[in-house]
Protein backbone atom coordinates (compact mmCIF):
# COMPACT_ATOMS: atom_id res chain seq x y z
CA UNK A 1 0.00 0.00 0.00
CA UNK A 2 1.34 3.42 -0.94
CA UNK A 3 2.27 5.74 1.89
CA UNK A 4 -0.02 8.63 2.78
CA UNK A 5 -2.99 7.09 0.98
CA UNK A 6 -6.21 5.79 2.52
CA UNK A 7 -7.52 2.44 1.38
CA UNK A 8 -11.32 2.56 1.36
CA UNK A 9 -12.62 -0.99 1.17
CA UNK A 10 -16.31 -1.49 0.52
CA UNK A 11 -17.60 -4.99 1.10
CA UNK A 12 -20.75 -5.64 -0.94
CA UNK A 13 -22.35 -8.64 0.71
CA UNK A 14 -25.64 -10.43 0.85
CA UNK A 15 -27.14 -11.28 4.26
CA UNK A 16 -25.90 -14.28 6.28
CA UNK A 17 -22.70 -14.45 4.20
CA UNK A 18 -20.26 -14.31 7.18
CA UNK A 19 -19.87 -10.60 6.45
CA UNK A 20 -19.82 -9.73 10.16
CA UNK A 21 -17.03 -12.26 10.79
CA UNK A 22 -15.08 -10.65 7.95
CA UNK A 23 -15.68 -7.22 9.52
CA UNK A 24 -14.40 -8.57 12.86
CA UNK A 25 -11.36 -9.96 11.04
CA UNK A 26 -10.48 -6.55 9.57
CA UNK A 27 -11.17 -4.89 12.93
CA UNK A 28 -8.20 -6.77 14.42
CA UNK A 29 -5.80 -4.77 12.24
CA UNK A 30 -4.25 -1.81 14.02
CA UNK A 31 -4.24 0.14 10.75
CA UNK A 32 -7.99 -0.34 10.13
CA UNK A 33 -11.30 1.18 11.21
CA UNK A 34 -14.51 -0.73 10.41
CA UNK A 35 -18.02 0.56 9.73
CA UNK A 36 -21.12 -1.63 10.05
CA UNK A 37 -23.72 -1.23 7.27
CA UNK A 38 -23.79 2.59 7.13
CA UNK A 39 -26.46 2.55 4.38
CA UNK A 40 -28.95 0.45 6.38
CA UNK A 41 -31.22 3.35 7.44
CA UNK A 42 -31.23 4.77 3.90
CA UNK A 43 -32.36 1.37 2.64
CA UNK A 44 -35.12 1.09 5.22
CA UNK A 45 -36.31 4.66 4.64
CA UNK A 46 -36.66 4.08 0.91
CA UNK A 47 -38.03 0.53 0.75
CA UNK A 48 -40.81 -1.56 2.22
CA UNK A 49 -38.20 -3.53 4.20
CA UNK A 50 -38.89 -1.33 7.22
CA UNK A 51 -42.14 -3.29 7.63
CA UNK A 52 -40.36 -6.61 8.24
CA UNK A 53 -36.78 -5.92 9.34
CA UNK A 54 -36.36 -6.29 13.13
CA UNK A 55 -35.32 -3.09 14.86
CA UNK A 56 -36.20 -0.91 11.86
CA UNK A 57 -37.64 1.91 13.97
CA UNK A 58 -34.49 2.19 16.09
CA UNK A 59 -32.22 2.02 13.04
CA UNK A 60 -34.12 4.83 11.33
CA UNK A 61 -34.06 6.93 14.49
CA UNK A 62 -30.33 6.61 15.17
CA UNK A 63 -28.60 6.44 11.77
CA UNK A 64 -28.17 8.80 8.83
CA UNK A 65 -31.15 8.29 6.51
CA UNK A 66 -29.76 10.16 3.52
CA UNK A 67 -27.79 7.87 1.22
CA UNK A 68 -25.76 10.62 -0.42
CA UNK A 69 -24.64 11.84 3.00
CA UNK A 70 -23.50 8.31 3.85
CA UNK A 71 -21.55 8.05 0.59
CA UNK A 72 -19.95 11.42 1.35
CA UNK A 73 -18.92 10.09 4.77
CA UNK A 74 -17.35 6.99 3.22
CA UNK A 75 -15.34 9.11 0.80
CA UNK A 76 -14.18 11.65 3.37
CA UNK A 77 -13.47 9.55 6.48
CA UNK A 78 -9.75 9.46 7.22
CA UNK A 79 -9.34 8.04 10.73
CA UNK A 80 -7.05 5.15 9.76
CA UNK A 81 -4.95 4.13 6.74
CA UNK A 82 -7.47 1.35 5.97
CA UNK A 83 -11.22 1.90 6.20
CA UNK A 84 -13.48 -1.15 5.90
CA UNK A 85 -17.14 -0.50 5.15
CA UNK A 86 -19.34 -3.58 5.54
CA UNK A 87 -22.22 -2.91 3.14
CA UNK A 88 -25.14 -4.94 1.85
CA UNK A 89 -25.61 -4.73 -1.93
CA UNK A 90 -29.38 -4.31 -1.58
CA UNK A 91 -28.82 -1.19 0.53
CA UNK A 92 -27.67 0.68 -2.59
CA UNK A 93 -31.17 1.05 -4.05
CA UNK A 94 -31.08 3.99 -6.49
CA UNK A 95 -27.79 5.58 -5.46
CA UNK A 96 -25.35 6.73 -8.13
CA UNK A 97 -22.71 3.98 -8.34
CA UNK A 98 -19.95 6.31 -9.56
CA UNK A 99 -18.50 6.69 -6.06
CA UNK A 100 -17.30 3.09 -6.31
CA UNK A 101 -14.49 4.29 -8.58
CA UNK A 102 -12.92 5.70 -5.40
CA UNK A 103 -13.44 2.50 -3.40
CA UNK A 104 -11.75 -0.89 -3.31
CA UNK A 105 -14.75 -3.12 -4.01
CA UNK A 106 -15.12 -6.66 -2.64
CA UNK A 107 -18.19 -8.83 -3.28
CA UNK A 108 -19.02 -11.56 -0.75
CA UNK A 109 -21.40 -14.38 -1.64
CA UNK A 110 -22.50 -17.73 -0.22
CA UNK A 111 -24.24 -20.83 -1.54
CA UNK A 112 -28.00 -20.09 -1.37
CA UNK A 113 -28.62 -23.65 -0.18
CA UNK A 114 -26.89 -22.61 3.04
CA UNK A 115 -27.69 -18.92 3.17
CA UNK A 116 -31.45 -18.92 2.56
CA UNK A 117 -32.47 -21.17 5.51
CA UNK A 118 -30.31 -19.07 7.83
CA UNK A 119 -31.79 -15.79 6.60
CA UNK A 120 -35.34 -17.14 6.76
CA UNK A 121 -34.96 -17.72 10.50
CA UNK A 122 -35.15 -13.93 10.87
CA UNK A 123 -36.88 -12.82 7.64
CA UNK A 124 -39.36 -15.64 7.04
CA UNK A 125 -40.30 -15.06 3.39
CA UNK A 126 -37.43 -13.27 1.63
CA UNK A 127 -37.49 -12.20 -2.02
CA UNK A 128 -34.71 -12.07 -4.61
CA UNK A 129 -34.22 -8.37 -3.82
CA UNK A 130 -33.56 -9.22 -0.15
CA UNK A 131 -30.70 -11.65 -0.71
CA UNK A 132 -28.30 -10.00 -3.13
CA UNK A 133 -27.45 -12.60 -5.78
CA UNK A 134 -28.85 -10.79 -8.84
CA UNK A 135 -27.68 -7.46 -7.42
CA UNK A 136 -24.13 -8.80 -7.18
CA UNK A 137 -24.16 -9.91 -10.80
CA UNK A 138 -25.56 -6.52 -11.84
CA UNK A 139 -22.86 -4.81 -9.80
CA UNK A 140 -20.15 -6.83 -11.55
CA UNK A 141 -21.61 -5.79 -14.91
CA UNK A 142 -21.29 -2.17 -13.79
CA UNK A 143 -17.70 -2.73 -12.68
CA UNK A 144 -16.82 -4.38 -15.97
CA UNK A 145 -18.44 -1.62 -18.03
CA UNK A 146 -16.66 1.14 -16.11
CA UNK A 147 -13.34 -0.70 -15.72
CA UNK A 148 -13.53 -0.77 -11.92
CA UNK A 149 -11.45 -3.47 -10.26
CA UNK A 150 -13.21 -5.85 -7.88
CA UNK A 151 -12.66 -9.07 -5.96
CA UNK A 152 -15.22 -11.83 -5.34
CA UNK A 153 -15.18 -13.94 -2.18
CA UNK A 154 -17.21 -17.07 -1.45
CA UNK A 155 -17.94 -17.60 2.24
CA UNK A 156 -17.36 -21.35 1.93
CA UNK A 157 -13.85 -20.87 0.54
CA UNK A 158 -13.06 -18.41 3.31
CA UNK A 159 -14.16 -20.89 5.99
CA UNK A 160 -12.25 -23.76 4.39
CA UNK A 161 -8.99 -21.80 4.29
CA UNK A 162 -9.17 -18.48 6.17
CA UNK A 163 -5.47 -17.66 5.99
CA UNK A 164 -5.07 -18.66 2.36
CA UNK A 165 -8.07 -16.68 1.15
CA UNK A 166 -7.29 -13.64 3.33
CA UNK A 167 -3.71 -13.62 2.04
CA UNK A 168 -5.02 -13.63 -1.53
CA UNK A 169 -7.53 -10.90 -0.71
CA UNK A 170 -4.93 -8.66 0.91
CA UNK A 171 -2.64 -9.10 -2.09
CA UNK A 172 -5.46 -8.29 -4.52
CA UNK A 173 -6.44 -5.11 -2.66
CA UNK A 174 -2.85 -4.05 -2.00
CA UNK A 175 -2.60 -4.18 1.79
CA UNK A 176 -0.24 -6.37 3.83
CA UNK A 177 -1.69 -9.53 5.32
CA UNK A 178 -1.89 -9.45 9.12
CA UNK A 179 -2.06 -12.68 11.18
CA UNK A 180 -4.25 -10.82 13.68
CA UNK A 181 -7.09 -11.11 11.14
CA UNK A 182 -7.45 -14.81 11.91
CA UNK A 183 -8.79 -14.56 15.47
CA UNK A 184 -10.55 -12.30 17.95
CA UNK A 185 -11.93 -12.37 21.48
CA UNK A 186 -15.52 -13.69 21.75
CA UNK A 187 -17.47 -10.52 22.44
CA UNK A 188 -19.48 -7.72 20.91
CA UNK A 189 -17.73 -4.79 19.22
CA UNK A 190 -18.45 -1.12 19.65
CA UNK A 191 -18.86 -0.82 15.87
CA UNK A 192 -21.76 -3.32 15.82
CA UNK A 193 -24.99 -1.89 14.51
CA UNK A 194 -27.90 -1.71 16.94
CA UNK A 195 -29.40 -4.65 15.02
CA UNK A 196 -26.71 -6.96 16.42
CA UNK A 197 -29.11 -8.55 18.92
CA UNK A 198 -31.14 -9.98 16.03
CA UNK A 199 -28.29 -11.20 13.82
CA UNK A 200 -24.88 -11.47 15.52
CA UNK A 201 -25.21 -14.12 18.25
CA UNK A 202 -22.92 -16.65 16.57
CA UNK A 203 -20.17 -14.18 15.74
CA UNK A 204 -20.26 -12.81 19.31
CA UNK A 205 -19.59 -16.35 20.55
CA UNK A 206 -16.82 -16.98 18.03
CA UNK A 207 -13.07 -16.47 18.31
CA UNK A 208 -12.33 -16.71 14.60
CA UNK A 209 -13.72 -18.06 11.36
CA UNK A 210 -15.62 -21.24 12.11
CA UNK A 211 -14.78 -24.62 10.62
CA UNK A 212 -16.91 -25.20 7.52
CA UNK A 213 -19.63 -27.81 7.95
CA UNK A 214 -22.21 -28.63 5.29
CA UNK A 215 -25.79 -28.14 6.40
CA UNK A 216 -27.61 -31.28 7.50
CA UNK A 217 -31.05 -29.76 8.08
CA UNK A 218 -33.76 -30.23 5.46
CA UNK A 219 -34.08 -27.27 3.11
CA UNK A 220 -37.40 -25.45 3.75
CA UNK A 221 -39.88 -26.19 0.95
CA UNK A 222 -41.28 -22.66 0.90
CA UNK A 223 -37.84 -21.37 -0.15
CA UNK A 224 -37.50 -23.64 -3.20
CA UNK A 225 -38.80 -21.07 -5.73
CA UNK A 226 -36.34 -18.47 -4.41
CA UNK A 227 -33.52 -21.02 -4.47
CA UNK A 228 -34.16 -21.62 -8.17
CA UNK A 229 -33.97 -17.87 -8.80
CA UNK A 230 -30.71 -17.54 -6.90
CA UNK A 231 -28.75 -20.53 -8.16
CA UNK A 232 -27.79 -19.32 -11.63
CA UNK A 233 -26.56 -16.00 -10.23
CA UNK A 234 -24.59 -17.77 -7.53
CA UNK A 235 -22.89 -20.04 -10.06
CA UNK A 236 -21.66 -16.94 -11.92
CA UNK A 237 -20.29 -15.48 -8.69
CA UNK A 238 -18.75 -18.77 -7.55
CA UNK A 239 -16.78 -19.02 -10.79
CA UNK A 240 -15.14 -15.64 -10.08
CA UNK A 241 -14.39 -16.18 -6.37
CA UNK A 242 -10.92 -16.52 -4.86
CA UNK A 243 -10.20 -20.21 -4.32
Amino acid sequence: MKKNTIKRISLWSGPRNISTALMYSFAQRLDTKVFDEPLYAYYLRNSNAKAYHPGAKDILATMENDGNSVVDMMLKSNEKPVLFFKNMSHHLLNLDYSFMKQMTNVILTRDPLEMLPSFAKVIENPSLDDVGYKLHVDLIAYFETHQIKYVVLDGKNLLLNPEGVLRQLCEKIDIPFDHAMLSWAPSKREEDGIWEKYWYKSVHESSGFGVYESKSEIFPKHLNPLLLQCQSYYEQLKALALS
